[in-house]
Formats: C-alpha cells, sequence, structure tokens
C-alpha cells in the first residue's frame, strides 16, 4: 500500500493512493491516482473509508511529520571518497530538526549563509512503533515502509564548521515524499535504485545494496542509543554523484518501486 498525507479544503488527512504512480512524480501530475481517504491514522489500526479524491486535485504533504530525522553520513563509500573522507567503521549518526522537513513540491529555500548547497538522494526507513533496543530479528516488525528523501546539505558551512546541524538542519533541507510505501520487504529495500536528476540530467545512480551499513545494521545501532517513535525517519546515505543546487533548478529523486519525490529551489526572498 501506498500511503500519502495530504491536504484538502483546509483539512489534513491520510489516503492509500490506488492507481499506477510509474512515470508519476517528476512533472508534478498525478493524473489518474485517486485517494482512498484511511480512518485513523497508519500507525495503528485504520480502514478505508471508500471516500476517494483524485490525487491531483488535492496537496501532498511530507507523508509524515517526524518526531525526529535520524541521517547516516557516509554510508556509501564512493560518496565518502568522491568528498575526500574515510569510510567509518560504524554507522555515523546525525539529526535533522523537524522543522527541516517538507514535501513533495514544496521549494527548496537557499539558506543566506551558504554559498554551495547539494542534493543527497536517499532511501527513507519510517518507523511504525515506539522502539528502543530492536534485535535484528525484529528490525521488519518497526519499519512502516519506505519514502524518498533528499538531504539537501550545505556543504561549504558543513567543511568550515565542525559539527553540521547548521550544514544540514536548516529549514527545507529534508524533503520527503511522496508517499510511504508499505509493500516492500526488508530484503527488497536492500537492493533498490536510487536516482537524482537536476533539470532533467541525471546527477545520482545507485542501488541500496552500495550501503555499507544496512538497514538492520542502521536500526539496531540507533535503537540501542535511543528511542524511535512512530513515524520518525532514518535516512539511510547517499550514493555517489552528488553535487551543487541553484535557485531555480529543480531536483527529483526516485526510488524503485517507490516514486518521484521533485522540489524546486529558490532563493530566499
Amino acid at each position: 500500500m501506498r500511503i500519502a498525507r495530504f491536504s484538502i479544503d483546509g483539512n489534513v488527512a491520510f489516503g492509500a493512493v490506488e492507481g499506477d504512480p510509474t512515470g508519476t512524480g517528476g512533472s508534478g501530475s498525478y493524473d489518474g491516482l485517486v485517494l482512498d481517504i484511511i480512518k485513523g491514522v497508519p500507525f495503528a489500526d485504520f480502514t478505508l473509508s471508500g471516500t476517494k479524491v483524485p490525487l491531483d486535485k488535492v496537496r501532498l504533504l511530507p507523508p509524515v511529520l517526524p518526531n525526529k530525522v535520524v541521517a547516516i553520513g557516509r554510508n556509501y563509500a564512493a560518496h565518502a571518497a568522491e568528498l575526500g573522507n574515510e569510510v567509518p567503521t560504524a554507522p555515523w549518526a546525525f539529526f535533522k530538526p523537524s522543522t527541516s522537513v517538507i514535501g513533495p513540491g514544496d521549494n527548496i529555500v537557499y539558506p543566506s549563509f551558504s554559498q554551495e548547497v547539494h542534493h543527497e538522494a536517499e532511501l527513507a526507513v519510517v518507523i511504525s512503533r515506539l522502539c528502543r533496543e530492536v534485535p535484528r530479528e525484529r528490525v521488519k516488525d518497526v519499519i512502516l515502509g519506505y519514502t524518498c528523501a533528499n538531504d539537501v546539505t550545505a556543504r561549504d558551512t558543513q567543511q568550515t564548521e565542525k559539527q553540521w546541524a547548521r550544514a544540514k538542519g536548516f529549514d527545507s533541507s529534508c524533503p520527503l515524499g511522496p508517499w510511504i510505501e508499505t509493500g516492500i520487504d526488508l530484503a527488497a529495500a536492500g537492493d533498490l535504485a536510487v536516482t537524482a536528476t537536476v533539470n532533467g540530467e541525471l546527477r545520482q545512480a545507485g542501488r541500496t545494496r552500495q550501503m555499507i551499513h544496512s538497514i538492520e545494521d542502521l536500526i539496531v545501532n540507533i535503537t540501542e542509543a535511543m528511542t524511535l517513535l512512530p513515524g520518525d525517519v532514518i535516512l539511510t546515505g547517499t550514493p555517489a554523484g552528488v553535487g551543487p543546487l541553484h535557485p531555480g533548478d529543480e531536483v527529483a529523486v526516485t526510488i524503485e518501486g517507490i516514486g518521484t519525490l521533485t522540489n524546486k529551489v529558490i532563493s530566499r526572498g
């Protein structure tokens, strides 16, 4: 099931996406897709209402509003190498605040303190339930599904500041969407194609099997230290090919079996 979060006539709800989304999202068009409005929330028992609305008549929102986004740095060897960094021996986690999250079609606002902002296409894991110290054999039980993410980074700031809070946590630096795909099992999630285009030009192309630390590794490692809540998001790292974004650019992250997340870059007003 594909679960979207959306607004219509001032109301916010979740809905199950019906129809074939292949090829949609990159142009911002969702022709032919329909939302069956969910009674309840996807983190508990819910039913489909049978009330349906065309997806192109609503505004898609970030598929979740996470309490926290736990992101993993340098989880693809080729990406670490392209920036001249060593590969960490254990998962290298950092946070992106909830205020950094935006949805499909929302604008990435170029921060005033940076002159070099990069895209980073990533598979995002959405947590289904409160969990702590998750054993490896139970990891699949705490995953609601997967979505596309763009770990937008002020690269110059990242390089000059010792910690990454501003470089990776500025407003609009965490696009998520367009929906949560719950039909991908853990094994399949370990080998999905991840791409990024800027103005239609391919920039990044990798597969999740290239991750140094697997999804299981990441959830075990993170929950050793902290409790994850329903709707929390884990960003699993980015393949090689990251590069600059400029005001006026359109960046699209596509993940096999999920869909395409598209955002435009604008200058701060």
